[in-house]
């Protein structure tokens, strides 16, 4: 069994050897999905908090609070000595991954109480992601052409049931979570691994993603594609991904 996935259950890709892959893993987070606008992040957290939050001061909040450090947003630029541990684990167990973004938010004075819990816990449901316009269409052309799909995160939490919240749970095949795995991408062994638990062979592998890291995939022997930056509900064209696997 491969992270909750029986051997019997997890279907084989199709060798079509006349298209150029037999497979495809994906990143979650920027490529699939990307974290709703921090402004709606803020105001939707103050409200779960019972305050409401007028725009100017979501948008004040809301810089302060990306520029302290959010999950899925930029990396902070200096990490108080206090969360340097938890921040250093954060993809690698729930609790340290909590407990950095937690303690990042928390540094950011708000005057609201509970505001850094709140926050955290959108992290956690689909109305804090946005699929991006491609992403369904993408993963439906795939299931029908008989392509296994794989995701492959950096993440301290379980985004399966996320994903099933989210309506693409029944196109991915395979998953492969740092947190799981106990290793993070660039490591070519994550992306091995997860070339396995589809029973796909990396040469006719496809990673997409949208950081340098998922270009790791290419020490491992597949091919990378590697998306632009796109913000939450805007094209990033992803479906591009299909022209390089179905030819």
């Amino acid at each position: 069994m491969v992270h909750g996935v029986p051997e019997s259950s997890r279907p084989s890709p199709l060798r079509d050897h006349r298209r150029p892959a037999d497979a495809v893993l994906f990143d979650f987070h920027g490529t699939i999905a990307q974290v709703e606008d921090p402004v709606d992040w803020v105001v939707g957290a103050a409200w779960a908090c019972g305050v409401a939050v007028a725009p100017a001061q979501a948008t004040g909040l809301a810089d302060r609070l990306v520029t302290a450090g959010r999950a899925g947003g930029p990396v902070p630029t200096r990490v108080p000595v206090h969360l340097m541990e938890v921040w250093a684990e954060r993809d690698l167990s729930p609790h340290a991954h909590r407990a950095a973004y937690e303690g990042l938010a928390a540094t950011v004075d708000t005057d609201i109480d509970g505001l850094a819990t709140a926050l955290y816990e959108r992290l956690l449901r689909p109305e804090g992601w946005r699929l991006y316009p491609d992403t369904l269409p993408t993963l439906q052309a795939l299931r029908g052409a008989g392509v296994a799909v794989g995701v492959v995160s950096n993440i301290g939490f379980d985004l399966r049931p996320l994903a099933e919240e989210l309506g693409i749970a029944e196109y991915v095949d395979a998953w492969t979570l740092s947190c799981d795995l106990g290793r993070c991408k660039p490591d070519p062994a994550v992306f091995a691994f997860a070339c396995q638990a589809l029973g796909a062979d990396p040469a006719r592998t496809l990673m997409v993603g949208d950081t340098p890291a998922d270009a790791g995939a290419v020490a491992a022997g597949c091919r990378a594609f590697v998306l632009p930056a796109a913000p939450p509900g805007e094209r990033n064209d992803l479906g591009l991904a299909l022209n390089l696997v179905l030819g």
